[in-house]
């Protein structure tokens, strides 16, 4: 018995049908609203850069892009949510080199790696600053050196928390200059700030835009700053690589775009894209260095990166034994 011919073109329209069905939706996307996953409350630098990405990806994908704050663990719930997502391209992070590169470095609780992320792009990076409270007694990083090595662990200096950007900062200060200081782990920028001004600490680690306000008041002073070369933001303040014995001190907070392992290529062509047009708008440039970062180069290879930062990080922690 032979189906009639309109019946069978029939049924080969509808399996045509449901074999481009994936295709059309790859093709629709975006079509729904996008959220980005942000590993911080509202605030930080990782948050306001994520928002300052957030508008400019919704202006061209066309579609609300959603900011969904997720506190905790140093940014890595907020990360695990992402890596443990759909690979459709409707959840997005903005993550930092805190929880991309350095946690899982310090602590088991960690349990994602770089594989279970699809990484689009580097947006941009902030330098940290290494400052001394006004009754230190040091104006430049000379003198500083000179005095911490006139008197291993007498001093400390202090960090935003054990196992941060800010703490392994500190620790490559100390290797590379061979010192010995004591370092104070706090609950934040906030109470550090309060203890060197007040008196209470010698020396601080900052994100470059953190202490700023405080430099440029007087009630802080910079001894440097922690990327091979002098910030554009601070041209007046020296990079400490400047100095032969911190030469190889290059180290900063990145803020980076990621996506759940396996996203399917068509999608991940249509974000990189908005992406690299977003990293080279003379606006969004313009927003970044407000708030003290550098935009990243949309030629930057991410995942090489990624890697490179890890393998740096892996040193510092080794030789400073940092464990949560």
């Amino acid at each position: 018995m032979h189906t009639p011919r309109p019946l069978r073109r029939t049924a080969l329209l509808c399996t045509l049908a449901l074999m481009s069905a994936p295709l059309l939706a790859q093709e629709a996307y975006p079509s729904k609203p996008i959220t980005v996953v942000v590993g911080y409350p509202p605030g930080g630098s990782t948050d306001l850069t994520a928002r300052t990405v957030a508008t400019e990806l919704s202006n061209k994908l066309g579609v609300p892009v959603v900011i969904e704050n997720i506190g905790g663990a140093g940014g890595s719930i907020g990360a695990q949510k992402v890596a443990s997502a759909a690979a459709d391209g409707y959840t997005l992070l903005v993550g930092a080199s805190n929880e991309l590169a350095i946690n899982k470095l310090v602590t088991k609780k960690v349990k994602y790696e770089m594989k279970d992320f699809t990484p689009i792009g580097l947006i941009a990076s902030q330098p940290l600053v290494l400052v001394a409270s006004s009754g230190a007694g040091v104006k430049n990083v000379a003198e500083f050196t000179q005095k911490v090595a006139q008197n291993p662990g007498k001093y400390s200096y202090g960090s935003s928390g054990v196992g941060t950007s800010l703490h392994l900062a500190g620790e490559m200060v100390k290797e590379q200059g061979k010192l010995f200081m004591t370092h104070i782990p706090y609950r934040g920028v906030a109470p550090l700030s309060s203890d060197l001004m007040g008196n209470n600490i010698e020396y601080g680690m900052f994100v470059l835009s953190s202490a700023l306000p405080h430099i440029k008041s007087g009630k802080l002073i910079a001894l440097g700053t922690t990327e091979a070369k002098r910030s554009a933001i601070t041209p007046d303040i020296p990079a400490l690589a400047e100095s032969p014995q911190f030469k190889n001190v290059d180290i900063g907070v990145w803020f980076a775009l990621l996506a759940p392992a396996n996203l399917p290529k068509p999608v991940f062509d249509k974000v990189k894209k908005a992406l690299n047009d977003i990293l080279q708008s003379p606006d969004f440039r313009k927003k970044l260095e407000a708030s003290g970062s550098i935009v990243a180069s949309p030629s930057v290879n991410l995942g090489q990166y990624w890697g490179a930062e890890a393998a740096k990080y892996k040193k510092i922690v080794e030789f400073a034994k940092i464990e949560e």
